[in-house]
């Protein structure tokens, strides 16, 4: 068994994975493609898998509900007819396409992971999704510390917050990890999140949402 958690950084992706035995490691890759090499039980990554053509997907509504006043912290505006190159490339032309979709823009954040989550939705097939899905660190992260808010996680308190847990569930090299880290583009925050994906993907749960599929067969749900 391997369970396997993934999270982009602008130079790529970090890969954590926890094996049967609990021994623990990382790995920087260049594309998401390179995942299928660990031939995981279970992989979370953190980008949304299944996109609607228009409108809200039932899972960031109710990952909004379940963080209450973190709930910014999930995206909102992922459409599939943003995945085109031409909107991928120009903020301006992709928040334009939204309003006339749906009515709603597209946050600049939120525009900024639209070539992660095209590069993934290039990976998956509904036949993947069985081992490969999606999730959102911070609905693990608030399991872990029993329900409770966590500050931002680009503060101080909030990257304390987080290391905290993470010794708490077994990452002891967590402080290595960060020093190794360096010069690949991935920030304290990217690998604290792959290793929460990890840690659900080891028995992951389910967010309670309406069930719904995209025009591709892909789930649109979350797991943490």
């Amino acid at each position: 068994m391997i369970a396997l958690g993934v999270d982009g950084h602008r130079h790529g992706w970090i890969a954590v994975w926890i094996d049967a035995a609990g021994r623990k490691g990382f790995k920087s890759i260049f594309a998401i493609d390179e995942i299928l090499q660990f031939d995981a039980t279970i992989t979370l990554i953190d980008v949304p898998i299944g996109l609607p053509e228009a409108g809200y997907r039932a899972s960031d509504r109710a990952a909004r509900v379940m963080l209450g006043e973190g709930r910014s912290r999930v995206l909102l505006s992922m459409r599939r007819p943003l995945l085109e190159h031409r909107y991928i490339v120009d903020y301006q032309a992709a928040n334009a396409r939204g309003k006339e979709i749906d009515g709603k823009g597209i946050a600049k954040q939120a525009h900024a992971i639209l070539p992660k989550i095209a590069e993934v939705d290039a990976l998956m097939t509904p036949k993947r999704q069985v081992r490969i899905r999606e999730t959102h660190p911070e609905l693990t992260f608030r399991r872990l510390k029993g329900n409770v808010h966590l500050d931002n996680k680009k503060t101080r308190d909030g990257r304390n917050q987080r290391r905290a847990e993470l010794l708490k569930n077994g990452f002891e090299d967590i402080d290595r990890w960060l020093v190794q880290i360096r010069g690949t583009g991935a920030r304290a925050d990217d690998l604290f999140d792959a290793c929460a994906a990890a840690i659900a993907a080891v028995n992951p749960t389910q967010l309670e949402c309406a069930k719904e599929n995209d025009v591709r067969g892909l789930r649109m749900e979350m797991w943490y």
